[in-house]
């Protein structure tokens, strides 16, 4: 389950950059974020990879009106549109980006080098022809808001009941050393300028489900001592992942939906 993808963070700066809301350094900076470099492959017209400002630009350039994420699972195409190739790619980075006006994608293809707490991350967003039709299963942000209270509850009772780690004070803790590490991070907003403030809190709301999803599958099987109990947890906490999923591409995509961006 990602968290804070960095799709995400790629189609948010980037709406608010083609918006005129913040500048292309300041897009830049928080795409890398954590990263050591971000640069983008296959761009038409350029010979090899070049830098984000640069490609964010030539984007704008061949008729870029927006960005939006796809978050695609086995069995769960979602925010994708095809080809056939570039959803394969998708699924397998477990992320995408997709642009408005021109038939372009960017899926990221990510090398780490170093030993764990000093990991140097170098990013390649490649460029992949898309076909332009309405993307997978994305919900409107009302529709996500009210999956996701639903979500909430479901997901705090299933773990209580097969006595997941994620059901008490370690998923509380986890949530916190999220917001603690962002914090650190300078103070970078959620999402981008010019998003709506629904948008906002259905990140809030999916990153919060998102994290007890990931710590209940990191945290060992607690009470579950039976293969038949672990399969049950599998069982139930898909359906609850799905929905955050479905949830955080709902707020990204925000800024264009209905083809529109606010500004």
């Amino acid at each position: 389950m990602l968290v804070e993808p960095r799709s995400g963070l790629l189609a948010a700066w980037g709406n608010a950059l083609l918006a005129g809301l913040v500048s292309p350094d300041e897009a830049a900076l928080a795409i890398v974020g954590e990263d050591a470099v971000h640069r983008v492959a296959g761009l038409p017209g350029e010979a090899g990879p070049v830098g984000l400002t640069l490609a964010l630009g030539r984007l704008r350039g061949l008729g870029a009106t927006g960005f939006r994420v796809a978050l695609p699972a086995p069995g769960h195409p979602l925010g994708l549109s095809g080809p056939p190739d570039f959803n394969a790619r998708a699924l397998e980075a477990e992320e995408a980006v997709v642009a408005y006006g021109v038939p372009y994608g960017l899926v990221p293809e990510v090398s780490e080098a170093g030993p764990e707490g000093d990991l140097h991350v170098e990013v390649v967003w490649r460029v992949l022809p898309v076909r332009e039709a309405p993307p997978a299963d994305v919900p409107s942000l009302g529709e996500a808001e009210r999956e996701l209270a639903e979500a909430l509850r479901d997901a705090t009772a299933v773990l209580s009941r097969l006595d997941v780690a994620g059901s008490g004070p370690v998923a509380e803790a986890a949530v916190d050393a999220y917001r603690a590490r962002v914090e650190r991070g300078g103070g970078r907003e959620v999402l981008a300028p010019g998003y709506p403030p629904r948008a906002v809190r259905v990140l809030e709301m999916a990153q919060r489900v998102g994290l007890l999803v990931l710590v209940a599958y990191e945290n060992g099987h607690g009470g579950a001592v039976s293969a038949s109990e672990i399969a049950a947890r599998g069982e139930a906490l898909r359906p609850v992942e799905r929905v955050a999923r479905r949830a955080l591409v709902a707020a990204y995509n925000a800024y264009v939906e209905g083809g529109e961006v606010r500004r």
